[in-house]
């Protein structure tokens, strides 16, 4: 995920960049942040690359964050814009550049958590990962990477789409609270799948397109089949839009 921060007040980007670098933390998303001290430094980047989300301050000397919205509007309709200003008197203008929300200072780390928690659900699925403590040191394994898991003798075994299996210490419950974003699917009490690489579920067993059969308890086999075909529809209607 590219995040930009234009504010011409040092301190300012700098106290957001801090926060945000917090948020996409607590939301296992790879963030690369850069800062802008005006709005015309940041549309000469914008021109160039893509960026996933922008925070912009409204009253920045002489320009006005408006104005530089609708000028990166006119070759990026994509990016999740968001102003930061001290008043929300330009919300009319907001809407006209599809503004995603005011942060009006100064927030609280609640509103910034409020809102990254609203950002998580529009972003590619491909931008969250997950770091697994082994006895080889730190890995950061991405979401889309994980094939299932299961707990064995107070072992998590994470196997991944490159033929590795990560075996990390703690509890199962610390382990999948971290995968929350609605591909992943509990089979048991010790057996986690994600149903991102599942290519069927034949009513006892979600069966992989690398071959392997994840069995699923017998009590959540009704829940099994809702939870794959609600997946299958989302996955569905992401490639429509990108399409």
């Amino acid at each position: 995920m590219r995040i930009a921060i234009v504010d011409d007040i040092a301190s300012e980007r700098e106290t957001l960049k801090r926060r945000v670098i917090s948020q996409t933390a607590r939301l296992f998303f790879d963030a690369a942040i850069s800062c802008y001290a005006s709005g015309a430094d940041f549309l000469v980047c914008a021109e160039k690359e893509h960026f996933d989300l922008v925070f912009l301050d409204i009253y920045m000397g002489e320009e006005n964050g408006v104005d530089t919205a609708e000028h990166l509007r006119r070759f990026d309709p994509d990016c999740l814009l968001v102003f930061t200003t001290t008043s929300p008197d330009h919300a009319l203008e907001g809407f006209r550049v599809r503004a995603l929300h005011y942060l009006v200072k100064p927030y609280q780390e609640a509103d910034l958590a409020a809102l990254f928690d609203e950002i998580v659900t529009r972003f590619s699925i491909t931008d969250r990962y997950l770091e697994i403590h082994t006895a080889g040191g730190i890995h950061r394994l991405r979401f889309q990477d994980i094939l299932y898991a299961e707990h064995y003798q107070h072992r998590i075994y994470v196997y991944s789409t490159d033929g590795e299996t990560y075996v990390t210490r703690k509890t199962f419950r610390e382990f999948t609270d971290a995968l929350t974003d609605g591909r992943f699917f509990l089979c048991s009490r010790g057996v986690l799948v994600n149903m991102e690489h599942a290519e069927d579920f034949d009513g006892t067993d979600f069966i992989l397109k690398t071959g392997n059969r994840i069995p699923v308890s017998r009590g959540l086999v009704k829940a099994a089949r809702t939870a794959f075909g609600d997946y299958l529809f989302k996955d569905f209607k992401r490639t429509e839009r990108r399409a």
